[in-house]
């Protein structure tokens, strides 16, 4: 067993003495006592705190048999933060418990067990998207911060590694909570692979495009009928109070599509009914004073091609010079039909 642990100190990139089995033996047996069995505690502790920095207690290393107490301490905390499976470690006299050879050996078991699996984690990490700047950080701040207050969670860092927990857990709760009929299974049913990812990222930036284009031709023709408001005489003496009103409303105009894949993630089945705009339930929420009111007799302004005769042609006078043009055009038509 000592061979083996050696062996998985030198993989892990140990710089001390004890990857030899006969000096790991001897500082097992000696425990908090040997400044290079606390000096290779120390290590894996860095190590697994460069991974994971969210770990807080840490452990220095001793300078002597007469710190091991202090030593015993600071590994008591150490496996608190973490978990510790082996009760040994964490009940009992503090003291006490990296005096004999088992505990020592279990407290290594588990530093070198967790600074495995955090490389191994961290390996497995996508690389961080570049962004253009904290935009986007600041835009998943405040989406976080929402949802905190939505669910009524109090959270004082948004950057704690539970709060995503936390929330998977509070919606769990609230949604056993609520009736069977109270929410609808969702639009998509099928698994997702990677393959699947892709091309639904491919459509929806599609369509992204799509409604930029027609996004900002509706804004351009908006833009361009209030422009034609100020052409005449009275919109030109009430230009500046047009202007105060409409420019927050072109302010809040953007181009720029908020639908993402989430919003498929989060449609339930009711969004692939289509209902008429018409129809009575719409109408409850659309349905005002205005729509009551009747028009009376209007002017009849005719339109209907069926029910007029082909206009006739006008004669207008001839513009200067046009009835010698006409003359001459005249004289030169009979000159034709003569030859």
């Amino acid at each position: 067993m000592v061979e083996e642990m050696a062996t998985r100190i030198q993989i892990l990139g140990y710089p001390g003495s004890l990857s030899e089995p006969s000096a790991l033996g001897t500082a097992l047996d000696a425990g908090a006592r040997s400044v290079e069995f606390t000096g290779l505690c120390s290590w894996l502790v860095s190590q697994l705190k460069s991974v994971c920095p969210s770990i807080e207690e840490s452990i220095n290393p001793t300078r002597g048999p007469e710190e091991a107490d202090s030593f015993q301490l600071e590994v008591s905390g150490m496996v608190s933060e973490l978990h510790c499976p082996y009760t040994a470690l964490t009940t009992g006299e503090v003291t006490t418990r990296l005096t004999s050879r088992d505990n020592c050996h279990n407290l290594l078991e588990f530093l070198m067990s967790e600074l495995q699996a955090a490389r191994v984690l961290k390996a497995r990490e996508p690389p961080p998207v570049e962004t253009d700047g904290d935009g986007d950080r600041d835009e998943i701040r405040g989406e976080m911060q929402l949802i905190c207050e939505a669910l009524e969670i109090e959270s004082e860092s948004l950057h704690n590694p539970a709060l995503l927990t936390d929330i998977q857990n509070t919606v769990s709760l609230c949604l056993h909570s609520l009736p069977d009929s109270a929410v609808m299974n969702p639009l998509l049913k099928r698994q997702l692979d990677p393959e699947l990812w892709g091309r639904l990222a491919a459509v929806s930036q599609a369509l992204r495009v799509e409604y930029e284009c027609r996004m900002r031709m509706l804004i351009k023709r908006f833009q361009v009928t209030v422009q034609s408001f100020h052409w005449g005489e009275r919109g030109e003496a009430s230009s500046s109070c047009m202007s105060s009103v409409i420019s927050p409303l072109e302010a809040a105009l953007s181009s720029v599509s908020l639908v993402s894949l989430s919003h498929l993630l989060a449609a339930r089945e009711d969004a692939s009914r289509i209902v008429k705009t018409s129809s009575g339930t719409s109408r409850l929420g659309t349905s005002c004073a205005v729509n009551k009111v009747l028009m009376g007799s209007v002017p009849d302004r005719g339109g209907r091609p069926g029910e007029i005769e082909p206009p006739m042609p006008s004669w207008e006078g001839r513009r200067e010079g046009g009835h010698q043009q006409h003359h001459h055009q005249r004289r030169w038509g009979r000159k034709r039909k003569a030859k």
